[in-house]
């Protein structure tokens, strides 16, 4: 009986870990919805406000290279590197963390190798624990991702000034940016993208042989086109995470699901089969029993 008691119990813990992973597999299901729509709604403005400022950059006038503009867009050669990592609060969501902090690890041996100083700003608490193995004096600071629309706005905006900081202050010359593309349900794509120097490759290309005049003048709208889209970019990359984050976990968690659906399968096949032998058993001894007298 001890056998069979140890199967019942086996079956009735992987039936409610069965609940538990459906239950995060509609949850993530239902968010993912929500983060598609803020995804594709954020994506055409974050396209338009780099356009606009590759068109500024390639237009605009000769500038101190001591202005802060300048020196996001075009980078300090010989001042640190920051690396911003965004990653999940959570697990769950199978490789999804692992993914984006192994492609900032593979950026800091490379900067380390090359002799160059560099820092990480961890946006979620996934990317810092990851980092913090190899990395721990490194991490200047790890930073909620926010979990609604308006919260990771407000958040990419207080990365965007930490950035802006940095610069500001000489702790930087260039920051990469390390993040998830959302794809589909299945797919995500992490990735390494450039906030500064200043690059094109996220951009639209240019069809337009019009000329422009800038009013302000063009280095007083380059200083407010350029803040402006350094918390864009930040801002689509959370909001590309967050959607990613949300399809891996539901992906994560219908796998968990069926996994299970397979083990209470088994193992209901080896209590119904314990179940018989035992009964077969008894029923052996009973018929003996009976033929010896």
């Amino acid at each position: 009986m001890s056998g069979l008691k140890a199967l019942r119990n086996r079956i009735s813990s992987v039936r409610a870990t069965r609940k538990i992973t459906q239950a995060m597999r509609m949850v993530a299901a239902s968010k993912l919805r929500r983060a598609q729509q803020e995804v594709e709604k954020a994506r055409a403005y974050a396209k338009e406000i780099q356009t606009m400022t590759a068109r500024l950059a390639r237009d605009r006038e000769s500038a101190p290279a001591s202005s802060l503009a300048s020196r996001l867009l075009d980078g300090v050669s010989d001042a640190p590197a920051l690396l911003v990592v965004a990653s999940g609060q959570r697990g769950l969501c199978g490789g999804f963390n692992s993914q984006i902090a192994r492609l900032a690890r593979a950026r800091a041996m490379k900067l380390n190798e090359e002799g160059r100083d560099f820092s990480f700003l961890c946006v979620g608490r996934k990317a810092g624990d990851a980092l913090r193995r190899d990395w721990e004096s490194r991490i200047v600071e790890v930073i909620s991702p926010g979990r609604s629309s308006s919260e990771i706005h407000k958040i990419a905006d207080e990365t965007a000034e930490r950035v802006a900081s940095h610069f500001h202050e000489g702790l930087c010359g260039s920051c990469d940016f390390f993040h998830s593309v959302f794809e589909s349900v299945l797919t995500q794509k992490p990735v390494m993208r450039s906030l500064s120097p200043f690059t094109e490759a996220a951009g639209a290309e240019e069809t337009s042989a019009a000329v422009y005049h800038y009013e302000p003048w063009t280095e007083e709208l380059m200083a407010s086109l350029v803040s402006r889209n350094l918390r864009a970019q930040i801002a689509i990359g959370l909001l590309e995470n967050a959607a990613g984050e949300e399809g891996a976990r539901m992906t994560a968690m219908d796998n968990a699901t069926r996994n299970a659906d397979d083990m209470i399968s088994r193992l209901s096949i080896a209590y119904n089969r314990t179940r018989q032998a035992m009964i077969t058993k008894e029923l052996v001894e009973i018929i003996s029993g009976a033929e010896a007298l």
